[in-house]
């Protein structure tokens, strides 16, 4: 029987009309939304696993109220922040209990993150070298720098954060002839041709009406989501949604509601009953119900069921907000995003937001959308009016490196860069899947979670790469559920073949080193399944 379920796999499954079956399949149980195979899943948290994290962080806890203990007994040297005796009356600057956490648990794995490099944040990087003496409460500078450590961590997708070539001379250019900074806003004296020409450029690189940049992506989300929407309006958003978007959505004064990680039902549940019940009280029609969703989640690696959404959002006559700080220039066959990954229509989305902090290796963001939305934003939009433009040569990086991944440069480097990034991205999902290891998100999303689980396996493995020459992202409790502490890999088209074999080969050792390698290969499916099921249960309001 063995024998024969092997067969099957090697042989009968690789078969062209086998493959041409499924992807049939595929589109009849999706309602016909999906005009290609679409494959995202999260293996379930083994229960042992599971158990014994919780054990873990029960173990931290507790010891970390005998450390306060000692602590407040003067027994140990209490280095954090506290009320001084004089002030005990007034109401406390430092929340002790909310604190526990910071003192107690992230303190002892604090090594792991803020990392100084002093090196372009390409393929590769270097890091400058720190120890602590007191247990990560404060560091001290060796003068050492470690050399040539393979980058896992940055948003380089396409690998345009670089020191050299057609965008670092055209930025140079700039500087020299704009200078670095502005100085103003753009309604004020801070509006240059260049900001023109680069919107109009986002306008037609997006396929939409007209275009806005601004200079901090998460002021984009944060400042134009209250120009959007306010009181008597309604937001449904995904549980899983960046902090940007949760900022925006709670500076509004909109209601909020929660929906589902990536979840139709309970959308649409939530859809049903905002045009059913109306506001609360008043029972009065919502003024706008605004769906708020990302192109790709950057702590699942999961791609937005965008065809459904859209359909929702036809269907009940709302609005929607679609976030592409990850997907842009990552997804598509020509890096155009999430819209074009699914072959959709750019005018179906609202308003279309996105970053230049990662695919193009600059700063800021936009907002694309129809020329009357852009015209209300201009004059609406805190980011707009008051925040500072953005820098001339940040600008001319963005441009340059835009009109390279149209080809507006003469040459197919940027489509290289969009393809070879797919193909990065796909061999090394594959490959930590061959391994053992659970891996969470979509097939095509350079965004790679591997699962650690467990308190202590997060400090231990971000150290074991680094000792190995390998630089990653690992990643814990309150950013993560509790039991679903990960490191997260970001691909970029500027890693070679041979660098993401070096960093796999490290990546193996070290997890039968920290015993990471879970997977039993019992997937739970998130997108293959029909329109009207779920792997969620539907939660009340």
């Amino acid at each position: 029987a063995t024998g024969q379920i092997l067969f099957f796999r090697r042989y009968i499954l690789q078969l062209p009309l086998f493959k041409f079956l499924l992807q049939i399949d595929h589109i009849v149980h999706n309602g016909g939304l999906y005009k290609r195979p679409f494959n995202e899943a999260f293996e379930e948290t083994p229960m042992l696993v599971a158990v014994l994290t919780y054990v873990g962080y029960g173990v931290l806890t507790l010891f970390g109220y005998l450390r306060d203990f000692m602590r407040q007994w003067k027994i140990e040297k209490c280095q954090n922040a506290i009320e001084r005796e004089e002030q005990k009356d007034f109401v406390p600057l430092y929340q002790d209990f909310e604190n526990f956490y910071t003192r107690n648990l992230y303190m002892r794995i604090r090594d792991t993150w803020n990392r100084p490099i002093c090196s372009v944040p390409g393929a590769k990087v270097d890091v400058m070298e720190r120890v602590s003496h007191d247990y990560n409460w404060t560091f001290t500078y060796t003068g050492r720098v470690i050399k040539g450590v393979i980058n896992m961590g940055s948003y380089n997708y396409l690998g345009f954060a670089q020191n050299n070539g057609t965008c670092q001379q055209a930025a140079a250019k700039v500087l020299s002839q704009y200078g670095a900074g502005v100085c103003s806003s753009r309604q004020e004296m801070g509006n240059l041709d260049k900001h023109e020409e680069l919107e109009k450029l986002v306008a037609r690189f997006l396929g939409v009406e007209s275009a806005m940049a601004y200079g901090m992506g998460f002021a984009t989300n944060s400042m134009n989501i209250p120009a959007l929407v306010g009181k008597g309006c309604l937001i449904l958003s995904d549980e899983l949604n960046h902090a940007s978007l949760v900022l925006g959505a709670r500076l509004s004064g909109a209601a909020i509601r929660i929906f589902k990680h990536n979840n139709m039902r309970s959308l649409e549940k939530l859809l049903k009953d905002a045009i059913v019940h109306g506001q609360p009280r008043t029972r009065r029609p919502w003024k706008k119900i605004l769906i708020l969703v990302e192109g790709i989640y950057s702590m699942e690696g999961s791609i937005v069921r965008l065809p459904e959404v859209i359909a929702l959002k036809k269907k009940y006559k709302s609005y929607l907000y679609l976030d592409e700080a990850h997907s842009i220039g990552a997804l598509g066959p020509t890096g155009r995003g999430v819209v074009e990954y699914f072959g959709l229509n750019p005018e179906d989305v609202d308003v279309m937001m996105g970053t230049f902090t990662k695919s193009f290796g600059a700063a800021g963001g936009y907002i694309g959308g129809k020329k009357e939305l852009i015209d209300y934003l201009r004059t609406h939009s805190h980011s707009a009016v008051y925040a500072t433009s953005l820098s001339p040569p940040v600008v001319e990086q963005i441009i340059t490196s835009m009109k390279c991944i149209m080809g507006e440069d003469g040459t197919t480097f940027g489509r290289e860069c969009v393809q070879q990034l797919a193909e990065n991205t796909r061999y090394f999902r594959r490959r930590l899947k061959e391994m053992g290891f659970i891996i969470y998100g979509n097939e095509d999303s350079p965004v790679v979670p591997l699962m650690l689980y467990m308190p202590a396996k997060i400090g231990a493995f971000g150290r074991e790469m680094l000792k190995r020459n390998i630089g990653v992202v690992v990643v814990g409790f309150p950013a993560t559920p509790i039991i679903e502490s990960r490191a997260r890999f970001c691909l970029s088209a500027a890693h070679t073949k041979e660098m993401l074999d070096t960093a796999l080969k490290e990546i193996n050792e070290v997890g039968d080193l920290l015993q990471l390698k879970y997977s039993r290969h019992r997937l739970v499916p998130l997108l293959d399944r029909p329109f009207d099921e779920t792997t969620y249960e539907e939660t009340e309001d």
